[in-house]
């Protein structure tokens, strides 16, 4: 269970949310179909309460440009591309794919076509790496962070694909950045 508190309004009044992240229903998002044929505005409205995307990027091909794929789903990427990656150092959590911080360096942003309350991706990174959120007016609301780089087989106290997330109210957008660093990008998903 994930517990996390908001600030509403002022700042005066906090809002205590207790969320079970880990078990809410889960929709797997293909880059190939959208959902049952149509788009809804509001696929939270759609499934009903809270509501947990999972990305397949299994349906990506290798060196495709990722942006729109996922749109139907209620995500856009800027500055992605899927690639299998041949650097033994940056090895998949899951599958063969992985979404690669190009053609700037280090650097993955997403945006919500409507706010959503938490994100996580599994990072492996050749740098210190930051997730921060932030709200529709651009102020960040939330951050989490990869202290040191973590890629495989190297002395990193840090496990390779090590999960950031966070969690806040009104996500609108969210931005990975490893500091001019190669990052990759696995298993990403958000909740409404």
């Amino acid at each position: 269970m994930l517990e996390f508190s908001l600030t509403t309004g002022g700042g005066a009044d906090m809002k205590q949310w207790e969320i079970d992240f880990q078990n809410l229903p889960t929709a797997i998002a293909s880059a190939r179909t959208d959902r049952s044929g149509h788009h809804s505005e509001n696929p939270r409205r759609e499934f009903g309460g809270h509501l947990c995307i999972r990305l397949n990027l299994a349906d990506l091909k290798y060196f495709e440009v990722v942006e729109r794929q996922f749109e139907p789903w209620g995500v856009i990427f800027a500055n992605a591309m899927a690639i299998n990656p041949s650097n033994p150092a940056f090895l998949p959590r899951s599958g063969s794919i992985v979404l690669l911080g190009a053609p700037r360096n280090g650097s993955i942003e997403a945006t919500f076509s409507q706010p959503v309350h938490f994100v996580r991706g599994c990072v492996t990174s050749s740098r210190s790496t930051v997730l921060t959120a932030y709200d529709c007016t651009g102020r960040e609301i939330a951050r989490d962070r990869l202290f040191g780089a973590n890629l495989a087989g190297s002395s990193s106290p840090v496990a390779p694909n090590t999960e950031l997330k966070v969690a806040a109210e009104e996500i609108t957008k969210i931005k990975f950045y490893a500091f001019d660093g190669q990052l990759t990008l696995d298993d990403f998903s958000f909740s409404f």
